[in-house]
């Protein structure tokens, strides 16, 4: 007889902060703005009890800060904190990529692939939400086929600090086109197991990424004032 697994389903709160996610990368929350709880709830339809659960969830993720007493709000960062965090970030990307090479099978390129696929199709159709997730994705399939743990929390903690920025800051056409560029010359080098290519790239693209992010927060602030 089989065993089945049993079916998981996602809780309220879990569904909320997805919602929540959205809204911050499409541009729904911007950065800074305070989050209207009695607003959400009522566009929701929920009470604020899975909602503030939502809120912690999205905010130990980086995307909201949490101040006492004070609810919370969209999170922000500064340029020279991208500055000084990026090449950090894309010294363990560089790393990862170069790891995760030496253990890729044909399941995990087919993995990618399809991520790089959806990365493509999104840029090409404008879906800045589509490509925000697939890119974080694609990612994160790094670091996972990597194997690495102690390598993978160090990301993940650094995430928290820079994910306000990282796949949320909408780029102009010719960042985003680059972005894309780079990731074509990632797969690449995947598919040829060159490592050291791989790993040349990826920290290459973080760096394109960081120059592009700066950019996007300046024009915003310039709009701002």
């Amino acid at each position: 007889m089989m065993h089945a697994s049993p079916i998981t389903r996602r809780s309220l709160a879990e569904e909320l902060a997805e919602r929540l996610r959205d809204l911050v990368i499409s541009g729904g929350l911007l950065p800074g703005a305070k989050v209207d709880e009695a607003a959400l709830c009522e566009t929701f339809g929920v009470s604020r009890t899975p909602l503030r659960e939502a809120i912690k969830i999205v905010a130990s993720e980086g995307l909201l800060t949490l101040t006492p007493n004070r609810g919370a709000r969209v999170a922000t960062i500064t340029g020279s904190e991208i500055a000084e965090l990026f090449p950090i970030m894309g010294a363990l990307e560089g790393l990862a990529g170069e790891l995760a090479t030496a253990r890729l099978t044909d399941k995990h390129l087919l993995r990618l692939d399809a991520l790089h696929d959806q990365i493509c199709a999104s840029r090409n159709n404008a879906k800045w939400l589509n490509y925000s997730k697939a890119n974080r994705a694609f990612h994160e399939l790094i670091f996972e086929i990597a194997g690495n743990v102690a390598l993978q929390q160090t990301y993940q903690g650094l995430m928290v600090r820079i994910h306000a920025v990282r796949f949320v800051a909408q780029q102009p056409p010719d960042a985003w086109d680059q972005a894309v560029a780079d990731h074509d010359g990632i797969m690449a080098a995947l598919r040829a197991r060159k490592s050291r290519e791989v790993g040349r790239l990826l920290r290459r693209h973080l760096d394109n990424k960081a120059h592009a992010v700066i950019a996007a927060l300046s024009a915003a602030l310039s709009a701002a004032s």
